[in-house]
Formats: structure tokens, C-alpha cells, sequence
């Protein structure tokens, strides 16, 4: 099993890096004023492991809500792109065997110890041409590592088209450790009414990795 999600922080990757979007975590009582310790925590929908909702980016679009009724287990294709430089087109995906009402994972250059923190605003990105060859293939949801699945494009093309198909993005994926391969995506969203995205936590696991757990509870 590998733990993809990021570990929420005052000094944690956010989109760009800018400081302002940086979730705060105060303590709002400890026991030097009572019998117990209470934190609290602000933050943007969109910090750290998270799904985009079509309303994120489309005025019309559904809110968060439409995830409530999935089932979280989704099958899972984490494909290594790590030798790309700046974006991921659709001739990069063609050297792939995508299938239908998959789950796609693309593992970037942006997994790399250290990438995201010297250069947080140049982060590998999904193309248009390549959310466009996604649709085509049907697929269930794309999830990448890094903040934000888009930049440096106009009128964010990769988000409204894959929102428009209610394609679920899940950003923020941590994928050093994770090979190349198939796997079951386990995706445990918040449970919050009407937003425009919720974080989570997401975990992979390798085929009949998690039948030969449930046996060790029967």
C-alpha cells in the first residue's frame, strides 16, 4: 500500500508556492487554559491532496457534491513521465495502453525530492491536447503531482474540458515512491456539502493487495 496524499502544514507546497493560500493551523486552547488541547485549522479547499468539483472552474458547473454517492475504490493506471520537462500532450500518452473508466496517474518530474520546492511556479502540467486524448479514452479521473493540473494557458483549457465531462481531477499526489503500473486507487474525500473541490487522503494498492488484507480480518 502507498500513501499518496501530502501531509497538511503551515510550510507545505501550495499552488505556485504563494504564501497566501498557506493552510493556518492556531491553537485555540491548551492546557495552560483548561483540561484540554484544541486546534484550529484555515485553509483553501484546494491545499494539498484534493478533487476539483466542475464547479471549481464552470459558472453552471456541479458542485462537490455529485462525489458523495462514489464508490472511493477506482481502478488505477500510474504512468511514469518523469522524463518530461514542462507539459504532457497527447503524444505523450499515445506510447500508452489507456483503458476505458480507468483511473490515469501521472507520475511528473514534479515527484522529485527537492523539484517543487526550488521551482514551485514550474511545475509539469496536463496539456489541452492532452485532457482532450484523455476524454477520448474514457477515462474515470486523472490525478497528478503537483497543486495544480494546469499553467501557462489561457482560460484554463484542461481543467473545462475535463470538468465539462465531469472527469474527476485529483491534485496534490505524492508518487516518489510509486512505480509504474496498475493499482486500486482508494480515494477518502471529506464529506463537504456544496464546495467547488474537498481534500482527502489517497492510497494505492497493488492488485490483490487489499483482497489478501480483508482475509486477515475474516
Amino acid at each position: 500500500m502507498f500513501d499518496i496524499s501530502m501531509t497538511i502544514r503551515k510550510d507545505m507546497l501550495v499552488y505556485k508556492g504563494k504564501d497566501e493560500i498557506r493552510p493556518r493551523l492556531t491553537t485555540v486552547r491548551d492546557f495552560s487554559q483548561g483540561d484540554a488541547h484544541e486546534s484550529e485549522i484555515q485553509m483553501n479547499v484546494h491545499t494539498g491532496t484534493h478533487v476539483d468539483a466542475p464547479l471549481h472552474m464552470l459558472e453552471d458547473g456541479d458542485n462537490a457534491n455529485l462525489f458523495f454517492a462514489e464508490n472511493p475504490f477506482y481502478q488505477s493506471q500510474l504512468l511514469n513521465l518523469t522524463d518530461l520537462d514542462e507539459k504532457i500532450t497527447a503524444d505523450d500518452l499515445k506510447e500508452y495502453e489507456i483503458k476505458n473508466n480507468s483511473f490515469v496517474i501521472l507520475k511528473t518530474k514534479n515527484s522529485k525530492p527537492g523539484f517543487l520546492e526550488k521551482t514551485p511556479e514550474k511545475f509539469v502540467y496536463l496539456a489541452e491536447s492532452g485532457a482532450e486524448y484523455l476524454i477520448n479514452k474514457n477515462i474515470k479521473g486523472v490525478g497528478i503531482d503537483t497543486n495544480g493540473i494546469e499553467r501557462a494557458q489561457s482560460d484554463h483549457p484542461t481543467h473545462k474540458k475535463l470538468l465539462g465531462e465531469k472527469i474527476m481531477i485529483l491534485e496534490g499526489l505524492r508518487l516518489n515512491q510509486v512505480p509504474e503500473g496498475n493499482y486500486i486507487l482508494l480515494l477518502s474525500l471529506l464529506k463537504i456539502s456544496d464546495s467547488d473541490g474537498l481534500p482527502g487522503r489517497a492510497y494505492l494498492f497493488e492488485n490483490g493487495e487489499i483482497e489478501t488484507m480483508l482475509k486477515l480480518y475474516k
